[in-house]
């Protein structure tokens, strides 16, 4: 890293602390730390979660699989394009989640089922959350460590300290700061400003990717693969093990089982303004996910490229050479790409890339910190007291408790060592809730007669076999499942358990327009203002998402966003069938990816400047409404008699301590 790499990478983070800690005097009751007041546009919620879902860890992993599968496994993905479209433009399970106003999914269930599946829920919640995200400073403290080329050891006179738990103290500090600073709201603005300068940071490393291959060098690396293991014909891939079209069927299954379950991005779950936000919202990050997509994408092309074209052998053998002194196999698969970028990209881009993933950890961090410290309290700590507590001691103890969240994955992560495929590893953690909350989350918002033995049955058993795939997996190294093969299994038995035992349990259905508050429940501040209401077809409601509440510019949203998926798909339907009687070499399969790079360099651009003059109108109307919008301070996560506190009492919240 040059002198003006290292400007360029320690400038950033202090321009995003600097703009972002204004937002602290809004800070007044228990929704604003948790959901932002409820006052969250599409434009700045898409922007804002997008860069808290996608963090440094994710791209070290997504490089990490892209090293061993190419493009090629991303093309089976493209099977279930058409659903994962309708169930974003019909807002599947992020409007009716809004609609219930509650804080947390915990809140949820309460409400939904009840007070003591609650606290399993949250405690189950808490429990897979804070593991898997145990290791994410790990993660980005190594990529920084090797990427940046910093001593392992720093010597200060006669003492010594470690570089990797130095660097995660400061980051984490620094994450954990902003979060306790303001919460959610204080989150999403730092997010959102991450968020737009991240934009511009992906045109700049994508320019000089670019610049610094040719695509016909790019080609030669990517088509090095073995027989059986090719990066670029997914037809030719059949002896990949760990990432093979299975992986990519359940991967599928599992989107639309847990579809906005996992709850690392809970606070933006309850923070839009509306039902109708959340639901455009979900469209929107659809588009603003353009260009980061991009960059990722050739910053991998040209980390294989470095390492496999014969053209840049040379260079690539000090890359080589830097990864022999890497103790394990698993570090070494994750920072092969990032060694290769540290040596390719130019002096300044250099730094643009290290200013781009440390922001991406830092978003990723407040977020996981806001929600896995959130959820322990509201969903845990709270319903086990069983008593409701005054505003400024409750924020107090979310704050205590996102602090413990921060020093258990800097403890984690400090011992703990990795062994698997990071993917792996966030499958398996992750289903300690994910196998069997989806039945549970989607017979809470959609079937009436959803029990709460189901939910117990369901729960778990799907835990239960989550946490039997984890031991049997340390104590049989060579047990033929992977770790998404028994998620899958996973899933299969919670739904079955949830519905055979809400049947038989079921005695009357559940009034979901109370909970979702519709009809003479309704609530006024949750209305949304059209100018006209016409009737819409029952094929565009499908399809493109369109309700009454749709204005022009809405439908013309969800409706290119249904023809570019739709164009997408039907490239995979012909060239699926094409490959069945006649197949493409590798240099057709090139070709086509050349296709999808080209269509993403142009649009890249304009989605970047689209949704920063979006984002500028959704900041000008969430500081108005946060200026004008009175504090309720009943609106707490507390339940009472299957209904939100707020929603029942006349007066300050029953039972509050003061």
């Amino acid at each position: 890293m040059s002198y003006l790499d290292w400007i360029i990478f320690l400038a950033t983070p202090v321009a995003v602390f600097i703009i972002s800690r204004q937002s602290r005097r809004y800070i007044v009751g228990v929704a604003d730390f948790l959901a932002s007041r409820r006052a969250g546009g599409r434009y700045l919620l898409s922007l804002a979660s997008g860069t808290a879902g996608f963090g440094a860890v994710s791209a070290v992993a997504g490089f990490q699989l892209f090293y061993r599968a190419g493009t090629a496994i991303n093309w089976w993905g493209n099977v279930g394009l058409p659903l994962a479209m309708i169930l974003t433009v019909t807002g599947f399970v992020a409007y009716r989640y809004r609609e219930t106003r509650v804080l947390t999914m915990g809140q949820l269930l309460e409400v939904r089922y009840s007070h003591n599946f609650r606290i399993f829920m949250g405690t189950t919640i808490v429990l897979s959350g804070v593991l898997n995200y145990a290791i994410f400073p790990a993660v980005g403290a190594y990529f920084f460590i090797y990427y940046c080329n910093l001593p392992h050891v720093i010597h200060v006179g006669p003492f010594w300290v470690r570089t990797f738990p130095l660097f995660m103290a400061g980051e984490l500090s620094f994450a954990l700061y902003t979060v306790l600073l303001g919460g959610q709201l204080q989150g999403m603005l730092t997010d959102c400003i991450e968020g737009l300068i991240s934009g511009v940071l992906f045109l700049v490393v994508a320019g000089a990717i670019l610049a610094k291959f040719s695509f016909h060098q790019m080609y030669v690396g990517m088509a090095s693969g073995p027989p059986g293991k090719s990066l670029l014909n997914p037809f030719d891939m059949g002896k990949q093990h760990s990432f093979n079209v299975l992986y990519v069927v359940i991967g599928l299954v599992s989107a639309m089982y847990t579809w906005m379950n996992w709850q690392g991005n809970q606070g933006f779950n309850a923070a839009p303004a509306n039902a109708h936000e959340a639901k455009m919202a979900g469209i929107l990050g659809n588009w603003r996910g353009i260009s980061r997509g991009l960059v990722i994408m050739l910053l991998a092309i040209a980390g294989v490229t470095y390492l496999k074209n014969p053209e840049f052998a040379h260079q690539a053998a000090a890359v080589r050479v830097q990864l022999s002194h890497i103790s394990t196999h698993a570090l070494r698969s994750q920072e092969r790409i990032p060694l290769a970028l540290s040596h390719l990209l130019p002096s300044g881009v250099r730094g643009c890339f290290a200013a781009m993933m440390f922001l991406m950890m830092v978003a990723v961090d407040i977020s996981y910190l806001h929600s896995w410290g959130s959820i322990f309290v509201q969903d845990v700590v709270l319903p086990i007291r069983g008593r409701a507590i005054a505003p400024q001691s409750q924020l107090r103890l979310l704050r205590w408790s996102i602090t413990g969240v921060a020093m258990f994955a800097f403890v984690f992560s400090l011992l703990f060592s990795q062994t698997q495929y990071i993917f792996m590893f966030f499958a398996i953690t992750g289903a300690i809730f994910l196998g069997g909350s989806g039945a549970v989350i989607l017979g809470a918002l959609y079937w009436s007669r959803g029990t709460t033995a189901g939910a117990w049955a369901g729960q778990l058993v799907g835990s239960v076999l989550a946490v039997s795939g984890i031991i049997i997996e340390q104590i049989w190294p060579k047990f033929p499942l992977t770790g998404q093969v028994m998620y899958g299994i996973t899933m299969v038995c919670a739904s079955f358990s949830y519905v055979v035992v809400s049947l038989f349990t079921c005695r009357e259905p559940f009034n979901m327009d109370r909970m979702l508050h519709r009809g003479r429940y309704a609530r006024v501040e949750d209305a949304v203002k059209v100018e006209t209401r016409s009737r819409i077809r029952e094929w565009k409601r499908i399809l493109l998402g369109f309700d009454e509440n749709f204005t022009r510019g809405d439908k013309f949203i969800s409706a290119s966003f249904f023809a570019w998926n739709m164009f997408w798909f039907a490239g995979f339907v012909v060239i699926t069938a094409i490959n069945v009687f006649e197949p493409w070499s590798n240099l057709d399969w090139w070709k086509w990816g050349l296709v999808n790079i080209i269509v993403l360099i142009v649009l890249s651009p304009l989605t970047t400047a689209w949704f920063t003059w979006g984002v500028i109108v959704d900041l000008r109307k969430l500081f108005k409404i946060l200026k004008e919008r009175a504090v309720d301070v009943r609106d707490n996560g507390q339940v009472i008699g299957h209904r939100n506190a707020d929603e029942v009492t006349a007066g300050p919240c029953a039972g509050v301590e003061k």
